[in-house]
């Protein structure tokens, strides 16, 4: 995986492109979601869609969870992340999730979402705003990634929600990514594309050494500050079965740091909320 350079903004603009894609992708399978419909259906209607559009590896296949999979609830063991025959029902949130590879470009975002309506998801999506702008002023602070971490928890805990990232594997909020090449085949060791494996494993070897990790999280490995790049940060929050997140990509240079684009669905949402 070769890191983004962060001064470049054409190879910026090629990042952009991907997380655009998306995020069209989600709006546009979210907007065929019906009851009955199974993760498995969301998430062939996601690879169908983004194939059609250019998308050649993946550093994932896409996830649907739906009801309170959404949140997690019950996890142990990371097969329970992959797609399920769970159906959605009118007033359930779902959370869509990708990680395309285009002409070795990648993105990775979550899109939340809810069936109809549902006062609990609503709630938990007005307050996931906060998160974005702690984080990243948090970072603009040169704040270590643990103690970000940490900070993110202490806000989950004041708003009585349970930290769901934490799930994740490696308990991670985020994640490097870049452009991602090699020799090998581009095929799916499920759910993880095959260079993507072999990329992330040389970095972790390579920022180990450095004392980082491409992972972020709140361990040892993540008591430095911001390391520049780009970053996929995700936080995840729940409370009573209803699970919200959002991912998208964040630009951290040497002295600063930006999301990468502000025209999301979820930032606009956010804005028609407060305007109202």
């Amino acid at each position: 995986m070769t890191l983004a350079r962060t001064h470049d903004q054409a190879e910026l603009e090629r990042f952009r492109d991907v997380q655009r894609l998306c995020y069209q992708c989600a709006d546009e399978v979210a907007a065929t979601l019906e009851p009955g419909v199974t993760e498995r259906e969301a998430c062939r209607r996601m690879r169908r869609w983004l194939r059609a559009h250019g998308v050649d590896d993946w550093l994932h296949t896409p996830f649907a969870w739906f009801g309170d999979r959404s949140a997690f609830r019950g996890f142990k063991v990371p097969t329970q992340f992959l797609p399920s025959a769970a159906r959605l029902e009118e007033g359930m949130p779902y959370i869509l999730d990708m990680a395309p590879v285009r002409d070795g470009y990648s993105a990775d975002i979550g899109y939340g979402g809810v069936l109809g309506e549902n006062r609990i998801w609503e709630r938990l999506d007005a307050d996931l705003a906060e998160y974005r702008t702690l984080i990243l002023r948090l970072v603009r602070e040169r704040r270590t990634f643990a103690d970000i971490y940490a900070e993110v928890d202490a806000l989950i805990e004041r708003q009585g929600y349970q930290n769901r990232h934490a799930k994740y594997p490696g308990r991670v909020i985020g994640h490097q990514v870049g452009i991602i090449g090699g020799i090998l085949p581009k095929r799916v060791g499920f759910p993880f594309g095959v260079r993507f494996l072999q990329t992330i494993g040389r970095e972790l070897v390579k920022e180990r050494l450095e004392g980082r990790s491409p992972l972020w999280n709140g361990a040892a490995q993540s008591q430095h500050p911001p390391t520049p790049g780009l970053w996929a940060v995700e936080p995840h929050i729940g409370f009573r079965g209803v699970g919200v997140k959002f991912e998208e990509i964040l630009v951290v240079t040497e002295d600063d740091a930006y999301w990468l684009d502000d025209d999301l669905p979820h930032v606009h949402r956010w804005a028609r909320r407060e305007a109202q």
